[in-house]
């Protein structure tokens, strides 16, 4: 944009000046030089402006020929519903009532451009076939790369491979099976404090916010198990890094009016508007970028007295070599950040669902009862075993993460022009991957495709397919090389957190006639949070 600018610059001062030089009386402004060259760069950029918005996206797009959903605005496309509904919603509804061969073209604000990708075939071509030709957008780089750290899940082609290799020992499933016993200790410690909070209530109202207590015991577990640091956020709420996290991930109306701003402003002048958000993050980063600079600085000092190797996620990326500092605090911001927010997410979804379906909640209650030794005893320790040997409790976790996955939506942008499908995409299009529309579309698991029912999962053949008849029928995780590198870490956090949970506790809405609004964003979630009675079930 910014070399655009300075064309159209370039040009108005080249043509004044031919035009004073050698046809003076076709100058638009003879006496003045100046206003020449500025009338021509206005009139110049209103018409490119014109071109961008108008002319190429309703006239000239080889993508206006795809299918398209209907209700566009001439200047706006699709925006009003999209900026309307929660993040996620538009599509999910798209993909089953617009007809389609994989690909789904609409039009985003300002007419542009944005290619939703529909059918395991086309998911297949665009996140493993040809996955490294679909990159991260600049501006999701640069935004999401200010909270999170140019780490993993934002680096690109040869650099993403080399990152990848170096950090999956400590994803490798030995490491996941030794830690179910950390992800067990801390499930126990949550139920113990949200038991005592309760307890400690003058009201007596036994009503807790479920996102705040899961948000705190996943920081709790991605400190431990991932870089072997206990943050303490479960017993003290008012943790430094638990109060920043909130502070990122619990926006207002002025966070989601600069996020639409960032798609339209250059970066640097969007941290330079003097906007109380801005000073927000930019603390936020501070205190995050400490934190991860002095566990860095804990861990190498541990591992230059010698001992045993340790596996967890920082330990794995010093022993490997190839990462500077810099890149290990971009890392540590990564996961930190993913690490604990999206399972989180997950759930609060899952204590959603289980309260709206209090018959599943007891069928769930009486396997872990029955399958787990009791909760109560301190000296019990779970396996992998135990837990992957519950498939009630696999299924309703997987049904939750199909209807709601934490990640509502992610974009790519093609890196230079492409087909998908057969259909010609141009260079540096926005393809839309929607885990919220392909986890329920109607073409990949039927008409109860909405339906919350963990018994899809049930039945031979089943446990790791739902039913459906192909492996992209559910992309909470995506798929290929650039699939979630914690994928099996978090499922089995997630199983080891409601086990726990669901085990000890009757969970019920505060409100009974409480109606579901979503929050859209990074991660989606119940707009102001989920309010739920809990009340301890003896004899476990």
């Amino acid at each position: 944009m910014a070399v655009q600018k300075r064309v159209v610059l370039l040009a108005s001062g080249l043509i004044s000046f031919v035009t004073f030089r050698y046809a003076p009386r076709l100058a638009l402004f003879p006496a003045s030089f100046f206003w020449n060259v500025a009338t021509l760069y206005l009139i110049f950029s209103l018409s490119q402006i014109c071109w961008a918005i108008v002319v190429y996206p309703l006239l000239l797009s080889p993508l206006r020929h795809l299918p398209q959903p209907p209700d566009s605005s001439i200047l706006l496309g699709h925006f009003k519903r999209i900026y309307k509904d929660p993040t996620g919603e538009p599509q999910r509804d798209w993909i089953d009532t617009v007809p389609n061969d994989g690909v789904l073209y609409y039009r985003w604000l300002f007419n542009e451009s944005r290619v939703l990708i529909t059918t395991p075939k086309a998911l297949a071509e665009v996140l493993v076939q040809r996955n490294y030709e679909f990159i991260k957008p600049q501006r999701i780089r640069l935004g999401l790369g200010r909270l999170l750290g140019v780490g993993i899940l934002l680096a690109e082609g040869d650099e993403h491979k080399r990152q990848r290799k170096a950090l999956m020992p400590a994803f490798s499933f030995r490491h996941i099976k030794n830690l179910y016993p950390v992800f067990w200790d801390k499930s126990r410690e949550l139920t113990l404090a949200m038991s005592a909070a309760i307890k400690a209530d003058p009201e007596q109202t036994n009503v807790v916010e479920i996102r705040d207590w899961a948000s705190r015991a996943t920081l709790d577990i991605i400190g431990v198990a991932g870089m072997g640091q206990d943050f303490n956020a479960i017993s003290d709420p008012q943790n430094t890094l638990n109060t920043t996290y909130r502070t990122i991930f619990s926006p207002g109306k002025s966070a989601q009016y600069l996020q639409l701003l960032a798609s339209q402003l250059p970066q640097w002048l969007l941290m330079a508007l003097p906007l109380k958000r801005n000073e927000e993050i930019g603390s936020a980063i501070k205190t995050i970028k400490a934190v991860a600079a002095g566990l860095i600085r804990a861990k190498r000092a541990k591992m230059e007295k010698g001992g045993e190797t340790e596996l967890d996620i920082l330990s794995v990326a010093l022993e490997s070599g190839g990462f500077s500092d810099e890149d290990l605090v971009n890392q540590l911001m990564t996961f930190l950040a993913a690490g604990h927010e999206t399972t989180a997410s997950a759930m609060t979804w899952a204590v959603y669902l289980l309260c709206k379906h209090p018959e599943v909640q007891t069928r769930l209650r009486e396997e872990i009862r029955t399958q787990l030794p009791a909760l109560s005893n301190p000296a019990t320790q779970i396996s992998s075993t135990d837990i992957d040997s519950l498939s009630y409790l696999n299924a309703v976790l997987n049904e939750t993460m199909r209807i709601f996955p934490p990640v509502p939506l992610t974009l790519r942008e093609t890196a230079h022009d492409t087909t998908i499908q057969g259909h010609f995409i141009p260079a540096a299009t926005t393809i839309v991957i929607c885990p919220w529309a392909v986890n329920t579309s109607e073409a990949l698991w039927g008409p109860d495709a909405r339906e919350f029912n963990p018994d899809r999962w049930m039945g031979a053949g089943k446990a790791n397919t739902g039913g459906a008849d192909s492996n992209y029928a559910t992309t909470t995780f995506l798929h290929g090389p650039r699939s979630c590198i914690g994928k099996d870490f978090a499922k089995a956090e997630f199983a080891c957190l409601m086990a726990a949970l669901v085990g000890r506790f009757d969970l019920e809405f505060e409100d009974p006639n409480w109606k579901l609004q979503i929050q859209g964003g990074i991660t989606a979630r119940p707009k102001g949070g989920l309010k739920i009675r809990i009340r301890e079930v003896e004899g476990w």
